[in-house]
């Protein structure tokens, strides 16, 4: 465990370092992000902070190779595949940050960085589908291959979507690949796996290199992670998810006659990167029935709406903190417990918390509209009830009356006839 703080705090180090630097970088080299409409930044905003990351990332790689403990991590390519293909995919960003590429040139990009690190060694070999008695797959290269690749594209795309404001995207990487953490070292510690595995330096690294630049990140940002930032973080967390779950097979498990249990490995990545997964099928769907393309911007996303609800850019990017470390931690925690009764009762009421969080500014608006007509009406009904204005509405009241009761004036030439 302490070879792994001190990778964390490599890369953290390295990355808040190198922030600064690549910041001033990305100013001259006009790599600005100018305030659009969906934006809720106000001033031209540096981006590129994803180099400064990856190089976080590869120092902390470098000092793990000199570890005694980690040094087993790279008797496979997995770690090396994806330094490798971080490096690739963030030099896309970087060309996006700069230059604004299309979609279908990210995409194939993003394509080609993921199909690196298949080959290099990173590669799903197992899934569990726990539904009418199928149970554990064994996938080949004809499978195995092309769903490794579209796991990586969604996971760097969602990543993409949720980076909209200040800190949110670095600071749900940092918990969900703390996550991962969690669970990659919890395998090795009960013996499925090996306690200096890949998949647990990969994320260790990659948490550390998200809270380093997080202080530079959070609102008011000095600097953006950009697409070479969301993306290197993406590729990362697919690999993370691949390399920890997809090479174990759940039916080894002690508590094998457990549904929950053996569905863990399935459900971990997908409650980790729930928020950044559900915010990417909503805007397809959203975008597609519109008749848009599914990469087009729109400001419907779910911190866009939490800020329409009435939350603070801060208060919004806490919130989505606090969904994304409940369901990534309790998923963890489900999977390292076996799912007891007293985790599942903490985890629901910290659910009914956060929605009352959520909501908290939506009720607090409906009651202060409530109460202010309360007051409006209370303060009607004063006026009629008091003693002026009742003398007031008997003078009207008596005014109308004498006004009916006189003639009315005769018209010039009314009652003669027509010379």
């Amino acid at each position: 465990m302490r070879e792994y703080v001190v990778v964390l705090l490599t890369a953290g180090l390295v990355t808040y370092l190198a922030t600064p630097v690549v910041r001033l970088a990305a100013v001259r080299l006009r790599m600005m992000a100018a305030p659009r409409e969906r934006d809720v930044h106000v001033i031209p905003t540096p981006r590129g902070g994803g180099v400064a990351m990856y190089l976080g990332v590869a120092a902390a790689v470098m000092v793990a190779t000199r570890l005694p403990a980690l040094q087993r991590t790279f008797e496979d390519s997995q770690t090396a595949a994806v330094l490798v293909a971080g490096g690739i995919i963030c030099a896309l960003g970087v060309l996006d940050d700069k230059f604004g590429l299309d979609a279908l040139t990210k995409l194939t990009g993003q394509i080609a960085a993921a199909g690196v690190m298949v080959l290099l060694g990173v590669q799903l070999a197992f899934v569990f589908l726990p539904v009418a008695d199928i149970g554990t797959l064994s996938l080949g290269p004809d499978i195995g291959v092309p769903l490794t690749i579209l796991l990586t594209v969604l996971t760097v795309n969602a990543l993409n979507f949720i980076d909209g404001l200040d800190g949110l995207a670095a600071g749900v990487s940092a918990v969900a690949a703390l996550a991962f953490f969690a669970y990659s070292y919890n395998l090795g510690l009960v013996g499925y796996d090996e306690v200096a595995s890949a998949p647990a330096l990969v994320t260790a690294v990659l948490a550390g290199a998200c809270l380093g630049f997080l202080p530079h990140n959070f609102s008011p940002a000095r600097i953006f992670m950009g697409d070479s930032g969301s993306m290197l973080v993406g590729l990362m967390l697919s690999a993370a998810a691949v390399t920890a779950t997809g090479r174990v097979d759940p039916q080894s498990f002690d508590s094998a006659a457990s549904l929950l249990p053996l569905a863990l490995p399935l459900l971990v990545p997908v409650a980790v990167l729930f928020i950044p997964f559900v915010d990417l099928v909503m805007a397809v769907i959203r975008r597609t029935r519109r008749g848009r393309s599914p990469f087009s911007p729109d400001k419907m996303h779910l911190h866009h709406r939490l800020l329409a609800i009435g939350h603070s850019h801060r208060r919004a990017v806490l919130v989505m903190y606090f969904w994304a470390t409940l369901l990534s931690f309790g998923a963890v925690a489900l999977s390292i417990t076996g799912g007891r009764a007293e985790l599942l009762v903490a985890i629901a009421a910290l659910l009914v918390v956060g929605v009352v969080v959520v909501l908290s500014p939506r009720t607090r608006r409906t009651a202060r509209e409530a109460r202010a007509a309360r007051i409006t009406a209370q303060r009607e009904r004063s006026r009629a009830d008091h003693p002026t204005a009742r003398a007031a509405s008997s003078t009207v009241a008596g005014r109308s009356r004498d006004q009916a009761a006189e003639p009315a004036p005769r018209a010039a030439g009314a009652g003669q006839g027509v010379r």
